[in-house]
């Protein structure tokens, strides 16, 4: 990251962002890049992430910013966070929503078999977390007029990916808490959007069933290929700052053109081929089809 130029898009600027982990998170790209282009930051996540993840090393890594321990799906904590940052940093420019889990996916349960709790427990952690990080931002006057907001979401909020189980319904209600919250902040100039980005490699990504072959298919379609996770932090860098102080309720794709993408040629002999050659599609769970001369 210090090999890269910086164009001091965030200098002056002071931020948290919630739920770096370890060098796969995205979080933790977004921490790099925003440090890099001159923001001032603080980095928060659950008591156990700061002791099972790489958290303070992450801080030492962006000039020693503090680091705030907060379940944000606990208004006490999430109160408590807001005001240790107006004292470390004073009011704040931006904030970083990059929290996701879902203990049904990690069981392995069916989207027709969930377990209800858990269920529950997924958009309370990955999405109604987002309306109470900005709920008690305003209460504790810790946002700054101007402000941006950034919450990442994934292409499963509108499309169907199986495995990607209650995390989809979670995905779906996150950004339409961005959506509704939108005017209300605009009174104050305050924007929010929501970057929905590639497959990506991370601790909680790698555990979705199939997450190898979402990632593979979703490389080869994609025009330009996945977006990486440092790169995915240099595009919400512009998001969070000035140069885009009119783009606000959008859902942004940064996943190499893989929403505007049907199927691609090679793609479609791929599978044509598959079809055809009944072992391949006994092993994807498709019934083969009789060879055709053509």
């Amino acid at each position: 990251m210090s090999q890269k130029k910086s164009y001091g898009l965030l200098e002056g600027k002071r931020g948290i962002i919630f739920g770096p982990l370890d060098e796969s998170s995205i979080g933790w790209q977004i921490a790099l890049a925003a440090h890099h282009e001159g923001a001032k930051l603080a980095i928060s996540n659950v008591a156990i992430a700061l002791r099972v993840g790489k958290v303070r090393e992450l801080a030492e890594l962006c000039g020693n910013a503090p680091v705030i321990q907060c379940d944000a799906t606990n208004n006490e904590e999430i109160e408590a966070a807001f005001t240790t940052v107006k004292e470390e940093l004073g009011p704040i420019d931006f904030i970083v929503h990059s929290i996701g889990m879902s203990q049904n996916i990690r069981k392995g349960l069916p989207y027709n078999d969930l377990n209800y709790d858990w269920y529950l427990r997924t958009l309370d952690v990955s999405a109604i977390s987002l309306h109470r990080i900005l709920t008690y931002a305003i209460k504790t006057e810790a946002l700054n007029d101007g402000a941006s907001v950034v919450a990442m979401t994934y292409i499963a909020a509108q499309r169907n990916f199986s495995s990607y189980s209650d995390m989809g319904d979670a995905k779906s209600l996150l950004e339409s808490i961005a959506r509704s919250y939108g005017p209300r902040l605009a009174q104050r100039g305050i924007r929010i959007n929501t970057v929905s980005q590639s497959p990506t490699y991370t601790r909680a990504g790698s555990g979705i069933e199939n997450f190898d072959k979402m990632y593979d298919y979703a490389d080869h379609v994609s025009p330009l290929g996945n977006a990486s996770a440092e790169e995915c932090g240099d595009f919400v860098v512009t998001l969070l700052s000035d140069l885009t102080r009119k783009v606000t309720m959008q859902n942004l794709y940064h996943d190499g053109g893989y929403s505007s993408m049907g199927t691609t040629i090679p793609m479609l002999h791929l599978f044509h081929s598959a079809l055809h050659t009944p072992e391949m599609a006994q092993t994807a769970g498709i019934a083969p089809l009789p060879n055709i001369e053509e």
